[in-house]
């Protein structure tokens, strides 16, 4: 066993951590689409 098993910097699940990273992912690029429909929608009138 190495030292740094020792000391571990952060004890949270990384579970937490990989979900909270995939929603803010998906938001981000949710949003990326909204706005492209909004504007695809905007420019047909």
């Amino acid at each position: 066993m190495n030292h740094f098993e020792k000391e571990v910097q952060s004890k949270r699940n990384d579970a937490i951590d990989s979900g909270v990273a995939f929603g803010v992912s998906f938001g981000f690029f949710a949003v990326i689409f909204i706005i492209a429909s909004v504007i695809d929608v905007a420019s047909a009138f």
